[in-house]
C-alpha cells in the first residue's frame, strides 16, 4: 500500500458538469496562490481528438473530455489540502468512500493516459512478439524497426495471408521466445 502523505499519487476529483476547465484553472490559481508546488503537481483532464462532421459536410478536429465531471491531481496527500480542494468553486468532492480520495493503481494511470512510461529498449530488430493489448491482439511477427523516443515498434505480422508492417506501442507487445 501505498503512503499517498509522502508520496505522490493520481487521485479523482468530481466537479459539476461543464465545470472541468475552470476547476482546472481554479486549482492551479490555489497553487500558485498558496506556494503549493511541492505537494500538488499537476492537474489534468483527459482529452481526446474526435473528428466532428457539421451539417454543411465540413470535418472539423474536435477536442473531447474522455471523462465529463471528473478532473485527474497528481498531489502528497494532507487533511488540509483535502479541504482546500473540496471548497474549490465547482469541484463536489474526491471520487473514494465518504468523499476521501483512493489512489490511482499503476495500470489506471497508464490506460487514462495521465503518464507516460518510459519502457527500456528492451526489444531488438528481429525479435518475435506477440501483441498483447489493442485490435492486433494475439498476432505474433517480427520487429522490423524500433523507435525508443516514441515507444513505438514496426512489426512484421501475417495478416489474411499477407505480410503486413504494423505500428505498435512497446506496452503492447511482449517477446515470444
Amino acid at each position: 500500500m501505498v503512503d499517498i502523505e509522502t508520496t505522490p499519487c493520481w487521485f479523482i476529483l468530481h466537479t459539476y458538469s461543464g465545470y472541468e476547465s475552470m476547476v482546472k484553472a481554479n486549482l492551479e490559481r490555489l497553487i500558485e496562490n498558496n506556494n503549493l508546488q511541492d505537494k500538488i503537481f499537476e492537474v489534468k483532464i483527459p482529452m481526446e481528438q474526435t473528428i466532428e462532421e457539421k451539417s454543411n459536410g465540413k470535418r472539423k478536429i474536435v477536442d473531447r473530455k474522455l471523462l465529463p465531471c471528473y478532473v485527474f491531481i497528481k498531489m502528497i496527500y494532507s487533511n488540509q489540502l483535502w479541504y482546500w480542494i473540496t471548497n474549490t468553486r465547482g469541484v463536489t468532492g474526491f471520487v473514494g468512500p465518504m468523499g476521501r480520495p483512493i489512489p490511482l493503481k499503476e495500470d489506471e494511470i497508464r490506460k487514462m493516459g495521465l503518464e507516460t512510461v518510459v519502457i527500456e529498449g528492451e526489444f531488438a530488430v528481429g525479435d518475435k512478439v506477440q501483441v498483447v493489448s489493442g485490435p492486433l491482439e494475439g498476432f505474433v511477427g517480427n520487429i522490423a524497426e524500433l523507435n525508443d523516443l516514441a515507444q513505438k515498434a514496426k512489426v512484421n505480422i501475417e495478416m489474411f495471408g499477407r505480410s503486413t508492417d504494423v505500428e505498435v506501442e512497446y506496452l503492447q507487445i511482449k517477446k515470444v521466445d
